[in-house]
């Protein structure tokens, strides 16, 4: 797989003299990966994609997006990535659901039958023909993140952004969102860069993992790579998800399990332990 984004030692200076230094292992993201950045507030998350987006020039480093210089090729760059905010209601701009989805095509200046296709088709992918008509203010949390992300999503660009999609929901919908979003990923080949705080849901939306701490890109790897680094975690005010951590324990303590990618490899491993599987034994017993 190809790289579609590449960012070097980013150093950016905002108008009032702060300074931001993004160092230590480059941040590369390939074709069709999911990839979630996690640190704690401060640490340089909104810095690293407001270049990403173009939306900012770095003093120093490297910033390439499809081999492409961001902040000197905007419009170019933007066609080909979605981007879902923290806070959508600043996001959600149409006075139905329906012409929020269909601004972008509108602007691109296809025909009114080419926007309904569009709006109509990732309506369907996303659940949510029964909103087209309502008011965006009047929809839940939940309801609002899936506006917004159909507004993203609705040109089919390369590369979706979203920025704490999981924020303030509920169980159930954040389980919808993580199906949503795999689906763009596995259906459509849209690349994913996640940033969250919810670190119990990353296992599931993610095949690397970034580790931002106070400027610098402190660790990379997969889920099950990242999560067994406690010292480093705890060094980033992270802690690892639970049933991540679980495992870890188990392991250390000299059984033979794997940390899980999901909650059915858990599970699977977990019955398999009770059921006393010659394989996984306590190797200090």
């Amino acid at each position: 797989m190809e790289n579609i984004i590449e960012v070097q030692c980013l150093k950016h200076v905002y108008p009032d003299k702060t300074e931001v230094k993004l160092c230590g292992l480059d941040f590369i993201v390939k074709q069709g990966e999911r990839v979630a950045i996690l640190g704690p507030n401060g640490a340089g998350k909104t810095t690293l994609l407001s270049h990403v987006l173009g939306l900012l020039s770095p003093v120093e480093g490297k910033v390439e997006v499809m081999g492409l210089t961001p902040y000197k090729n905007f419009n170019t760059i933007r066609k080909n990535i979605g981007v879902v905010f923290q806070n959508v209601d600043e996001q959600i701009i149409g006075p139905r659901v329906y012409d929020d989805i269909a601004f972008t095509p509108r602007n691109e200046g296809l025909s009114k039958e080419e926007v309904h296709q569009k709006v109509m088709a990732v309506a369907k992918t996303l659940k949510i023909e029964g909103l087209l008509n309502k008011i965006p203010h009047y929809l839940s949390g939940g309801q609002k993140k899936k506006v917004a992300l159909a507004g993203a999503m609705v040109m089919m660009p390369k590369i979706l952004i979203m920025d704490e999609p999981f924020d303030s929901l509920d169980p159930k919908s954040k389980g919808g969102m993580v199906s949503i979003i795999n689906h763009l990923n596995k259906e459509h080949g849209v690349t994913l860069v996640v940033t969250t705080h919810d670190i119990n849901v990353v296992p599931s939306v993610a095949d690397t993992i970034y580790i931002l701490k106070e400027g610098s890109i402190v660790l990379r790897g997969t889920p099950q790579e990242v999560f067994v680094q406690v010292d480093v975690l705890k060094e980033a005010n992270l802690e690892p998800p639970i049933l991540l951590e679980l495992f870890a324990r188990l392991k250390a303590k000299g059984y033979n399990v794997n940390i899980p990618n999901d909650l059915d490899e858990a599970e699977e491993t977990l019955l398999s332990m009770l059921k006393g599987d010659s394989k996984i034994v306590n190797s200090s017993s």
